[in-house]
């Protein structure tokens, strides 16, 4: 049968939504606008077994907590209950630091670095083989969209890995002219906004270097890391290298006061962080920290807009701008400030908000109700403060912790959202008019954690990079992260460094060769 030709002359093609022409053909009849609405794209829970009650993981293997007691951990975006997990106790971690201890004397402290290479590399494929698997658990347990956890959480975890595996045998060369021998125990406390890929930032350099941990993740995502315990099963890693206690945040401060704790490496906010540092002062104890943020996203006038704009949007709205590193502050240089904000504007009406398992969202869910509540008292401030609000016109869920994206324009330094670390999708826009003005501004804060630089000059870029007082500046791009390069900050932003080369200082005594 011969096919008849499609009719495209003036009078068979209908006008309709966005001005886009589409033939008659298509049936959508006169005056039918094209139908953009996104399919529902809902990835597969079933991938995940979750178990009704998670006990402590010690020694290598799952044991119930001597306190005897439990917590239950949630799903954000449902306020569904996922699992029991053991609320640890004093003697839990009395326990655990006993067994990493015994590990490391009687056979971690002592295994080549070639062998700890295998293990790390064992580990790293089974990540990458059970990705989807860990993806899944991220955005249930967490609330962020599966494409994150998809694309970035699990390949950077898996990532860290396979470099710190690439290290192990190789401290001479880290350390040319010393010895690097390791600590002994370290005691790990990580975040709730980033559960797995903070795992292997802290364990991975670890356990390159010969050390043995306790790691305690946050109480409102603690899945991803119980099911770490099972890739170390899975790794055959020896019995106690790798221990993971569950429980609040006194566990945690346990941890770090437990007297055979040799390193402390901790990420979270700079409010715990300083009661971490005042616990082991006076102690010979290594630390490191990685705390808040208040970072400053820089557009001058040369910029590619769009781009910028697009790097502005993945610096804050990523993982619902629950980024110690998120740019939460936007410096754009005062001749652009309107036609820029108005295409920040129309890219924010395109954001999609809604359940984070669906393919298609962008924003997911709040981690807690408790942040959800910091975040919406926050935004109620800069309203009150006198700073202009913009919120995308959407639709939220009925259920679970959900906001807005939200944009503050006309902000005052002085005002609490530009000094403030909010944790939350909400961006402050200030402007400038020299780079001399956009240096104090964006120095303006306590903290020192990240910064980005929106240029086409590259003298600019270097000149803006010297004077800045952050631990890492992003050049005409943000939230770029490489298991190479290192991170951290200054100021009430923490000290040390994780990732490349210095992650493996914070594991490590060198001694004279």
């Amino acid at each position: 049968m011969t096919a008849k030709p499609t009719d495209t002359s003036t009078s068979a093609v209908q006008r309709v939504g966005r001005g886009t022409d589409v033939p008659a053909s298509w049936g959508l009849g006169d005056g039918q606008q094209i139908p953009w609405e996104y399919a529902p794209a809902p990835e597969s829970r079933d991938v995940v077994r979750l178990q009704s009650r998670y006990g402590l993981f010690i020694g290598g293997r799952e044991v119930a907590p001597r306190s005897k007691a439990w917590f239950t951990t949630i799903d954000p975006a449902t306020e569904e209950p996922l699992a029991e997990v053991a609320r640890a106790g004093v003697e839990d971690v009395e326990h655990a630091v006993g067994v990493a201890r015994r590990a490391f004397r009687r056979s971690w402290g002592a295994v080549p670095g070639s062998e700890r290479a295998k293990y790390l590399f064992r580990i790293a494929r089974i990540l990458q083989e059970r990705s989807r698997e860990f993806a899944v658990l991220e955005t249930l347990d967490g609330g962020k969209p599966i494409r994150e956890s998809r694309d970035v959480d699990v390949p950077l975890a898996a990532a860290h890995f396979w470099y710190y595996a690439g290290w192990a045998d190789k401290l001479e060369y880290a350390f040319p002219g010393r010895v690097a021998r390791p600590l002994g125990v370290a005691a790990q406390i990580i975040p709730w906004n980033f559960p797995l890929l903070m795992l292997a930032w802290k364990i991975a350099p670890a356990l390159a270097a010969g050390n043995t941990v306790v790691l305690k993740p946050a109480s409102s995502t603690p899945l991803s890391a119980l099911l770490f315990a099972d890739v170390c099963r899975q790794a055959d890693l020896p019995p106690g290298v790798v221990n993971i206690v569950t429980g609040p945040g006194e566990i945690g401060l346990a941890l770090v006061k437990h007297p055979d704790v040799d390193k402390v490496a901790f990420t979270g906010s700079t409010a715990v962080g300083k009661q971490i540092g005042a616990a082991i002062a006076g102690t010979d104890k290594a630390l490191t920290l990685e705390l808040g943020g208040k970072a400053a996203n820089i557009v001058f006038d040369d910029a590619a807009l769009d781009q910028a704009v697009e790097g502005v949007v993945n610096g804050i709205f990523f993982n619902q701008g629950e980024v110690c590193c998120a740019g939460s502050r936007l410096l754009v240089q005062e001749s652009i400030e309107g036609p820029f904000v108005e295409r920040l504007k129309d890219r924010l009406s395109t954001l999609r908000v809604g359940d984070p398992l669906d393919k298609n969202t962008d924003v997911g869910a709040i981690n807690n109700q408790a942040q959800l509540a910091k975040i919406e008292e926050l935004i109620e401030v800069g309203v009150s403060e006198g700073a202009e609000m913009y919120q995308p016109a959407c639709e939220l869920p009925d259920r679970g912790y959900f906001v807005r994206p939200t944009l503050f324009t006309n902000v005052s330094q002085s005002y609490r959202i530009a000094q403030e670390e909010i944790f939350g999708p909400v961006l402050s826009v200030l402007s400038f008019r020299t780079p001399e003005e956009a240096v104090e501004k964006a120095n303006n804060t306590p903290y020192g954690l990240s910064a980005g630089v929106w240029t086409e000059k590259g003298s600019r870029i270097l000149s803006m990079v010297k004077q800045l007082r952050a631990g890492v500046v992003w050049a005409n791009t943000f939230n770029r992260f490489d298991p190479t390069s290192p991170f951290g900050g200054y100021k009430e932003s923490g000290f040390g460094r994780e990732g490349g080369v210095h992650g493996l200082h914070a594991y490590v005594s060198l001694d004279d060769a």
